[in-house]
């Protein structure tokens, strides 16, 4: 497979994570009677995952996260070579998510971006008022544990057809624990979508939300690599 294509599979793929989570969280978490909650939005975007791991695996791997991408290079399973242009897709594909959740959201009457947007944040702007270094915490481990996820999943000695279901049931559980403490990064375009369209406070803060998965992702593909897990690229 090219890697023109395998970009662009990144590309959609995390368009759709972006569109599929987020949205869920601008659009549904609270509609009157029906709203999903916590629960429902930590759901979809495990369903996010789940279904572009099976619709774009054995094209791309499925990465959606710069993390992830990161996390697999460390772990001896993805080239150095591929991982800016992956990186850059996915940002990409997630600033388009936004964008066109954004359209999707202005369309109702007292739409207002300082709600939110499903940005990530800290402090203030914590769902449940965290501190930085909660935040940090919660970014690092919930990243480490998510590369664990796959980098076991996707193991040559794993089961074979069964890793989009293991990962999109890991980042469900990840935002199940998380969502309170930052709404949930774990992924470092996914965050820069909307901290891109939010602004001020959510840019401000959008550093640790690069810094904190991507530091969780280094120490998850070398844990994976020192229990043998490595296998050449």
């Amino acid at each position: 497979m090219t890697l023109s294509r395998r970009l662009f599979a990144e590309f959609l793929g995390t368009f759709w994570l972006t569109l599929g989570g987020c949205g869920s969280a601008v659009l549904a978490a609270a509609f009157p009677n029906v709203g999903i909650g916590l629960l429902g939005v930590a759901c979809a975007f495990g369903l996010t995952v789940l279904t572009m791991a099976y619709a774009f695996g054995h094209i791309s791997g499925c990465h959606l996260n710069p993390a992830v991408s990161l996390g697999l290079v460390v772990g001896g399973r993805f080239k150095v070579s591929e991982l800016g242009p992956y990186i850059v897709a996915q940002v990409v594909g997630a600033v388009a998510g936004a964008g066109v959740l954004y359209l999707m959201a202005s369309g109702k009457a007292g739409f207002d971006l300082s709600g939110g947007f499903a940005a990530n944040g800290f402090g203030a702007h914590s769902p449940g008022g965290y501190s930085l270094l909660a935040g940090a915490v919660s970014e690092v481990v919930m990243t480490f544990m998510f590369l664990l996820i796959i980098l076991g999943a996707t193991d040559e000695r794993a089961p074979k057809g069964f890793a989009p279901l293991a990962i999109g049931l890991g980042l469900t559980l990840i935002h199940l624990i998380s969502i309170p403490i930052t709404n949930t990064s774990v992924n470092p375009a996914r965050s820069t979508g909307p901290a891109l369209l939010v602004g001020g406070w959510a840019l401000s803060q959008l550093w640790l939300f690069w810094v904190a998965p991507l530091l969780g992702a280094v120490l998850a593909g070398g844990a994976y690599r020192w229990l043998g897990g490595a296998r050449k690229v």
